[in-house]
């Protein structure tokens, strides 16, 4: 069985829209497909440590997985693509978090989980590090990204992401519009 990895956003869930829309998407037409998406630790160190630790049991298992993610999702894709050799989907990602985030030091509300946390130039300092500064992983990844983005500067994806597959949409918003009806084709390009 093959296996879709899908890694949710800063300060979301396993419930936001997309990956409710992917998991139902794989449940109506590719119930051959495992759909995994965990709620991942809100520092960046625990994140990452629960993807290695997924990541591995896959290796370990022999099973084919591919992986998605949105906006620090996105990023995080990014690594596991690089450290782990398979394709990644990337929606709107974060190319800079540890810029992006240093304008939300301090407490943290998660609206999904309640869950409250401190972030701290710590956590910064983990995110520059797991940053792939000069990724050799273009050829299997597909940036998907809408010039609406009211969160991140999309030029600095099509710049990062400039060797990787490209979808570039006018308008739409950091929530991706219309992400539904690229479920089948992410599914097609990661081979899964």
């Amino acid at each position: 069985m093959s296996t879709l990895l899908y890694l949710h956003g800063f300060n979301s869930s396993p419930q936001s829209i997309k990956a409710q829309e992917m998991q139902a998407y794989l449940q109506q037409k590719r119930p051959d497909i495992q759909f995994i998406c965990p709620q991942l630790a809100v520092t960046p160190a625990d994140a990452w440590t629960q993807i290695a630790t997924i990541c591995e049991a896959l290796v370990e298992a022999d099973e084919p997985f591919g992986v998605a993610g949105s906006s620090l999702g996105g990023f995080l894709a990014t690594r596991v693509a690089e450290t782990y050799g398979v394709r990644a989907v990337v929606i709107n990602p974060a190319v800079n978090p540890h810029w992006l985030l240093k304008d939300y030091l301090g407490e943290q509300l998660n609206p999904y989980t309640q869950q409250r946390y401190l972030l701290t130039e710590q956590h910064i300092q983990v995110l520059r590090e797991l940053r792939v500064n000069t990724p050799s992983c273009m050829d299997r990844i597909w940036l998907l990204q809408q010039q609406g983005d009211e969160v991140l500067d999309y030029r600095e994806a099509l710049e990062y992401y400039r060797f990787a597959r490209v979808c570039i949409q006018k308008g739409g918003d950091h929530s991706f519009i219309g992400f539904h009806h690229y479920c089948a084709q992410i599914i097609r390009f990661l081979q899964l």
